[in-house]
């Protein structure tokens, strides 16, 4: 074995760690995950050049609005799924040639590409930073697709050792990562720089393209967002069905005195999520209760598998199932059939004096919980009222603004 490959093993479980923060953030381990990992999170937060790295760049509390954005949500599924599925079938067929055969494997899906199981670990890395699309996720796997490309050359280089024209034969068949057809393509450009240059080159073009799309797609998702504003105070709705309720009912409701004599106390920009009282990941917003920090809870795995499993269900409710005690719609509904919505507001500390979406949404953007109502939307009534402390249910953890 390379002394490389325990370095790349190392990167890739690094990533693999870091993209599942999603998974380990609402289990009881969140606190030993968070000791280590929020301090690096809280550095890359603290300066301007890397604030960057931990803000999303694609919807995850919110319902995705629109086709695009519900498409790319379960592409995240589909390429969790496939890629792992993919990676295993490719894992037995290895294991099963080095146990009962000697030599590589070179047939199932070894007869198109040499490489499948790096093209599936990185597939498998494409759906997992579309479910927990933080911008460091998204780095962190282009790095990790350079380090696959690198250790494929290693590979090979052995291989060419241990089987010499066999392997160089099947190499001349055979893509790397994608159908010889496909690649063939690729050798047809101009390529007048050294061999080492060249991939150095295409690496960079690679991640510059990978980051600008993250950037592309976060700048669309924010200017998607289902937002009503007035004046210094703007209010998204979690749920697409609320977004005509915040048209006709949003202005009337900050004119109740107990939520009126509160945004008076400041003239900073408010941003206010309205959601289900029952919505499970309120806490990223703010701290609304000990039963919204997941973490306490015992629903991990049931929680992650039906978020991976059922993306369409999660596209027509989102986050709404699935807490002890809370039915999905057991909430929603007010004693006189009215509409009961929580509001969490929060105050937005942006360099930008421009009240838009993109200062409300931007990276730079400091976001502080302020207080939360639950208001019954029909009968315009505030049924109950909390002021907020600084923090979310995770502490001083970055989470998603949308």
């Amino acid at each position: 074995m390379s002394k490389a490959t325990p370095v790349f093993g190392g990167i890739v479980v690094l990533y693999f760690l870091i993209a599942l923060e999603v998974l380990i953030m609402i289990s009881p381990f969140a606190g030993f995950f968070y000791a280590a990992f929020n301090p690096v999170l809280l550095l890359l937060d603290q300066w301007p050049a890397t604030r960057w790295l931990s803000a999303f760049f694609l919807p995850h509390m919110i319902l995705p609005p629109g086709l695009f954005l519900k498409a790319i949500r379960i592409g995240g599924s589909v390429f969790l799924l496939s890629g792992s599925v993919v990676f295993l079938v490719c894992a037995v067929q290895v294991y099963y040639r080095q146990v009962f055969r000697k030599g590589p494997a070179l047939r199932g899906l070894y007869q198109w590409i040499r490489h499948p199981q790096y093209l599936a670990l990185s597939v498998t890395g494409i759906g997992l930073a579309i479910l927990w699309p933080r911008f460091l996720t998204i780095v962190l796997w282009t790095i990790m697709v350079g380090l696959y490309y690198l250790l494929a050359l290693e590979e090979e280089r052995r291989m060419l050792s241990a089987y010499g024209d066999q392997y160089r034969a099947y190499m001349q068949r055979t893509g790397m990562f994608f159908p010889r057809g496909v690649e063939r393509i690729a050798d047809r450009v101009p390529q007048g720089s050294g061999l080492l240059m060249r991939r150095a080159i295409g690496f960079v073009v690679f991640a510059a393209l990978v980051l600008a799309g993250a950037f592309a797609l976060r700048a669309y998702t924010v200017a998607e967002l289902p937002l009503w504003s007035e004046g210094r105070l703007a209010a998204v709705a979690i749920l697409p069905v609320d977004v005509a309720m915040l048209e006709h009912r949003m202005a009337d409701v900050l004119e109740l005195p107990e939520i009126k004599a509160r945004i008076d106390t400041t003239d900073e920009a408010i941003l206010a999520y309205v959601l289900p009282p029952n919505y499970v990941m309120q806490g990223m917003i703010a701290d609304t209760g000990k039963q919204w920090r997941l973490y306490e809870h015992h629903q991990t795995l049931a929680m992650f598998a039906d978020w991976i499993l059922h993306p369409f269900r999660h596209l027509s409710g989102g986050h709404m199932m699935n807490h002890p005690g809370h039915g999905s719609v057991s909430l929603a509904h007010g004693a006189a059939g009215g509409m009961v919505r929580r509001v969490i507001f929060l105050r937005i500390d942006s360099r930008s004096r421009d009240q838009g979406r993109e200062s409300l949404f931007g990276v730079e953007a400091r976001r502080t919980p302020f207080f939360y109502a639950d208001v019954d939307f029909h009968g315009l009534a505030v049924l109950d009222v909390h002021a907020l402390a600084s923090g979310t249910g995770w502490g001083r953890v970055p989470t998603p603004m949308f």
